[in-house]
């Protein structure tokens, strides 16, 4: 069936309900029950969760083949948690896991092997990177992966459509009830908002940290009601890692262009305005955006009401010096946000689903005038691509992407016109992540364009000294640099799912040939 966004979807993956791509906002009037863990509680007074190993959580939880698991990925690159389970569960003989984590990459790269020998038969994720993404894209999941949000990760688990039976939650601190949190210790990463709905709906909650403290651990991510057994080990992350190399505040000048291109978007919307909203990712360009506010937003005498998501050094310090009101944290990105959130007034962790659950009454993304999002290609529908490489390969996650460009006011893409000897923005995208209507702007260093649903828009900034151009212009202007880019051969295996935040399926992605 063809969906919304032109996409084929096969037959055999709408079973049981499922639906293809409709549209953005398609289920909102959707209603659901929603699941509920098995709950058993043996615990006693003067009972202890603490059991001495990994081993021995995972054979009092029941874990057998079949079943599914869980993890976050607050620790990012540092994490050690998952590697450390899946030793365990491998060495037990359990087979045919599901793994369902927040996002996959390299720090969990020794678990390929895992999924070569069957004790890893299906995935869910949101970011699936480096060896994990390269062994799905290869075919050697026996299963096709399942690509999800954040927040539609969260709406998953509590509608059913993804049951876990164990949930393993790594932290930095926590108490020998189970009260953890993402602050403390020798492996601060934050927060745990990533974790908060796995522990709400998972029939057993295991909390792995390296760091236990006197009862009780307050303030806590993970709330000890939920959680059944607490294991002490070695270490838990390297929160030295937690910081990528997207993760910088940029000098080059081509990125600087786009920045000051997508300052002035914003500045001269109707939004912006006292007590504004405004998320950003965590490239160069992104960053810079958030620096050159400053100036207007001194110009006008206006703060930022509340600033939202992934923060990073640039946001922590515009709240301390009086620029944002409020920060509602789901992951920090370098160690001054890991530093600052829940230390400094005004700086606080919300969970997943409060931040981008599409199912829920109160998420925060819905309250977004502004979000500034990066892409790995665009195309003339203002369909955006950061899953699928140029090759084909899964090296990418729709993260909060999906959820913050449907749920802002005003989302801007910023992004090179060309990358290396590729066109960014093209005829069509090799995958789809987030559909066009939800696409704002599209901002290059050779001009921007304004989506034609957005009359509004094109009203405002018509006034001023941008360069508009249509995004056809900027595909030509592209392709004339490089050259028109060869299809990518693939062969008749899905190799992974893509899901639309509502559940729909947007998009399948089929295995490259010749790899």
């Amino acid at each position: 069936m063809i969906n919304k966004v032109n996409r084929e979807i096969p037959d055999e993956f709408l079973i049981n309900g499922r639906e293809v791509f409709q549209g953005a906002y398609y289920r909102k009037n959707y209603e659901y029950t929603k699941a509920s863990p098995t709950v058993k509680s043996d615990v006693q007074p003067r009972d202890s969760k603490l059991v001495a190993s990994l081993r021995e959580a995972i054979e009092k939880c029941g874990l057998k083949d079949g079943m599914t698991v869980s993890f976050h990925h607050h620790f990012r690159n540092g994490d050690y948690v998952c590697s450390l389970v899946f030793d365990v569960i491998h060495e037990m003989g359990i087979k045919d896991i599901n793994l369902v984590a927040s996002s996959l990459g390299k720090a969990q790269a020794s678990i390929v092997p895992y999924i070569e020998d069957g004790t890893i038969t299906r995935i869910s994720s949101s970011g699936v990177r480096d060896e994990i993404g390269n062994a799905i894209s290869a075919g050697k999941l026996k299963h096709p992966a399942w690509i999800r949000t954040h927040g539609g990760r969260c709406r998953a688990i509590e509608t059913g459509d993804e049951h876990i039976d164990v949930a393993f939650i790594g932290a930095p601190t926590s108490d020998d009830y189970g009260n953890a949190s993402g602050k403390g210790g020798k492996s601060d990463c934050g927060v745990l908002s990533y974790a908060e709905v796995d522990a709400k709906y998972a029939d057993k909650v295991v909390v792995v940290t390296d760091t236990l403290v006197a009862y009780p651990n307050h303030p806590y991510g993970i709330k000890g009601i939920d959680v059944d057994y607490v294991v002490v080990v070695d270490q838990v992350g390297d929160a030295r890692k937690i910081a990528g190399n997207a993760i910088r505040m940029t000098s080059d000048p081509r990125e600087l262009m786009i920045a000051e291109y997508a300052t002035k978007c914003v500045v001269n919307t109707p939004w912006f305005r006292d007590g504004f909203s405004f998320q950003t990712g965590a490239g160069g360009s992104s960053l810079a955006v958030t620096q050159f506010l400053k100036p207007h937003m001194d110009e006008k005498n206006i703060k930022m009401g509340f600033a939202l998501g992934g923060i990073t050094k640039q946001m922590v310090d515009l709240l301390k010096e009086g620029y944002i009101r409020k920060i509602a944290d789901t992951q920090d990105f370098d160690i001054p946000a890991v530093e600052s959130v829940n230390t400094t007034p005004g700086h606080f962790e919300i969970s997943t689903s409060e931040y981008a659950n599409p199912m829920n009454k109160g998420a925060y993304v819905n309250k977004l005038d502004y979000v500034i999002l990066g892409a790995l290609e665009v195309d003339v529908d203002y369909n955006v691509n950061v899953v699928v490489g140029s090759d084909g390969m899964i090296q990418g996650a729709p993260g909060g992407h999906v959820d913050t460009a449907a749920g802002s006011k005003v989302c801007i893409i910023v992004t090179p016109l060309i990358r290396g000897r590729l066109a960014t923005v093209r005829s069509n995208v090799t995958s789809v992540t987030t559909p066009g209507e939800s696409v704002d702007i599209v901002v290059t260093d050779y001009g921007v364009a304004i989506n034609p649903l957005r009359q509004d828009l094109m009203d405002c900034l018509s006034k001023t000294d941008l360069p508009l151009v249509t995004i056809e212009e900027l595909r030509d202007i592209a392709y004339s640099i490089v050259g028109e880019p060869n299809d990518i051969e693939f062969e008749e295996k899905v190799v992974a799912l893509v899901e639309y935040r509502d559940g729909t399926l947007i998009d399948v992605i089929r295995q490259p040939k010749n790899i």
